[in-house]
C-alpha cells in the first residue's frame, strides 16, 4: 500500500490551499465592501436585500465545504482530517485578514471589530479574538496529523465529548453576544472576552487530555 506524503508536505499543501482560498475570500470581500460601504466598513451594518443575504449564507456554507472536502483528501483516518481540516481552516481565516491588510488597509488592528459570520446567527467580535482560535487550530490540527502518522488515534470518550461540545457552545455564545442587537442595525456593545477564554481553555484542555505525548502508546509510527 501506498505511504501517505510525509506530514511536512500535507501541511505545505493544505497550508497553500488555505492561503489562496483565504486570499480569494478576502477579494470578495474587498467587491462587497465595495457595494455596501463606500465610505469604509463600519457598524450599524448595511444588510443587504433579503435575496443577497440567502446567497451569502449559502456561500459561506459553501466554503466550509470545499474546506471539509480539501481536508477528507489529506488524511484517511477521522482524526487525520479532523487535524487537516483544523490546519486548512485556520490557515484560511489568517489568509484572510492579511489579504483584507494589504489591499485595504484594514484592520487598523487585531481590536477592531468585525463581521464574521452569517451561520447560525450573526458573529461579530474583534479581529484579534477570531484570528486567536485561527492560530490555536493551526498548532492543534498540525499536531493532531502528527499524532495520527504515528497511529495515534484516541477514544474521546463521555469526558472528551462533554469538553468539546462546552468548548464550542462557549466559543459560540461569545461570538453570537451582539446577534440581537446588530441584527436589528444596532452596534456591538462589548465583546466577553471571559466566555471567549473559557471556550479556549476547554478546548486546549481537552485536546491536550487526549494528544499530550505521555497519552500516546507504545506503537510503530506510519497510519
Amino acid at each position: 500500500m501506498k505511504r501517505p506524503a510525509p506530514l511536512g508536505a500535507r501541511l505545505a499543501w493544505l497550508a497553500t490551499f488555505g492561503a489562496a482560498f483565504g486570499y480569494i475570500e478576502a477579494a470578495i470581500v474587498v467587491y462587497l465592501r465595495a457595494l455596501y460601504y463606500p465610505d469604509g466598513f463600519g457598524f450599524p451594518l448595511t444588510m443587504p436585500p433579503l435575496e443577497i443575504g440567502l446567497v451569502e449564507i449559502v456561500r459561506e456554507a459553501a466554503t466550509l465545504i470545499v474546506l471539509a472536502t480539501v481536508a477528507g483528501l489529506a488524511a484517511r483516518s477521522a482524526w487525520g482530517r479532523f487535524g487537516a481540516f483544523a490546519v486548512v481552516f485556520g490557515v484560511w481565516d489568517l489568509a484572510f485578514y492579511l489579504g483584507l491588510k494589504a489591499t485595504l488597509g484594514w484592520p487598523a488592528s487585531l481590536a477592531t471589530w468585525d463581521f464574521l459570520f452569517l451561520i447560525p446567527g450573526v458573529w461579530t467580535g474583534p479581529v484579534g479574538s477570531a484570528a486567536g482560535v485561527a492560530v490555536f487550530l493551526v498548532i492543534c490540527g498540525a499536531w493532531i496529523l502528527h499524532a495520527d502518522r504515528c497511529g495515534v488515534r484516541p477514544a474521546p470518550g463521555l469526558l472528551g465529548w462533554s469538553g468539546a461540545a462546552l468548548s464550542l457552545v462557549l466559543l459560540l455564545a461569545s461570538f453570537l453576544y451582539n446577534h440581537g442587537r446588530v441584527a436589528s442595525g444596532g452596534i456591538p456593545e462589548r465583546f466577553p472576552w471571559i466566555l471567549w477564554a473559557a471556550g479556549v481553555a476547554v478546548g486546549l484542555a481537552t485536546f491536550w487530555k487526549l494528544f499530550r505525548p505521555g497519552a500516546w502508546p507504545h506503537r510503530g509510527g506510519g497510519p
